[in-house]
C-alpha cells in the first residue's frame, strides 16, 4: 500500500504541474471541411434524413451573454447525386452558439439543378465559412454538424446474367445519426466547389440553391 502511494505522489505532482490536463484527451481542431452521405431520400414510406450544423461559438468576439448576434458563420453546403454530380448548393447562417437543422427531402435535394428527378443517395460536403456566397467560401472554423441516415433492413439485388449490380431497398426503416466526417480541404477541392456551384446556379436559372431553415427552427 505504501509503496502504491509513492508511485502516486510523482504522477500528482505532474499532473499539477501541468495545470491538471495531464489526463485531457479531447482538445479542439480547426476544421473546415466535413462530408458526410445521404440514403433512401425522397423514398416512399420511409423517414426524412436531417443534417444538423452548430457554431461553436469560437468566432464570437464580445464578452456580452447570450442572445447577440456576434461570430456569425455560414455553412457553406454542397449536395451531390450518387453520379457524383453536383446537384443543389447553398450557404446558410448560423451565428454564435446557433442551431441549424436542414431537411434532406424538403430543402437539400428539392430544388436541383438538372429537373431530373428525385434523388435518392449521394453526398453532402459542408465548407465552414466566413462568406455568405456558396460560389466564393471563406473557411473559417467554427462550425460542428451531424446526419441522420435512412436504413432500410431489407436490401434485394437483381439476378440473372449482366443484371446491374443496384441494390433495392425497402423497409422498415431505422434511422441513425452520425457527426460529419472531418476531411482535408485542398485549394482545389474548395475552387472546384464553388466553381460548380456558380455553373449550377447560373445555368439553372434560380434551380438549386437549396432553401436555408430559420435558426432554432426544428422539424
Amino acid at each position: 500500500m505504501k509503496r502504491l502511494g509513492l508511485l502516486l505522489l510523482p504522477i500528482l505532482a505532474i499532473t499539477l504541474l501541468l495545470g491538471g490536463n495531464a489526463f485531457a484527451q479531447n482538445v479542439g481542431d480547426n476544421s473546415v471541411y466535413f462530408v458526410t452521405y445521404y440514403s433512401n431520400a425522397n423514398t416512399a414510406g420511409a423517414p426524412d434524413g436531417t443534417l444538423r450544423i452548430i457554431n461553436d461559438g469560437d468566432n464570437a468576439t464580445i464578452p456580452s451573454g447570450e442572445g447577440v448576434e456576434n461570430g456569425t458563420l455560414w455553412a457553406a453546403i454542397y449536395v451531390f447525386d450518387d453520379s457524383q454530380e453536383l446537384r443543389s448548393c447553398c450557404a446558410c447562417q448560423i451565428t454564435a452558439d446557433g442551431l441549424l437543422s436542414e431537411s434532406v427531402n424538403k430543402e437539400l435535394t428539392v430544388n436541383e439543378f438538372t429537373g431530373r428527378g428525385e434523388m435518392t443517395r449521394g453526398v453532402i460536403k459542408v465548407i465552414s465559412s466566413r462568406s455568405s456566397d456558396p460560389t466564393a467560401p471563406i473557411p473559417d472554423p467554427g462550425l460542428r454538424g451531424w446526419a441522420t441516415h435512412i436504413e432500410a433492413t431489407t436490401t434485394t439485388f437483381p439476378s440473372g446474367p449482366g443484371a446491374p449490380v443496384n441494390a433495392k431497398e425497402a423497409g422498415p426503416w431505422f434511422t441513425t445519426e452520425t457527426a460529419l466526417s472531418d476531411s482535408n480541404l485542398t485549394a482545389l477541392e474548395e475552387g472546384n466547389l464553388g466553381t460548380l456551384c456558380s455553373y449550377g446556379l447560373t445555368i439553372g436559372s434560380g434551380y438549386g440553391l437549396c432553401p436555408c431553415t430559420l435558426e432554432y427552427y426544428e422539424f
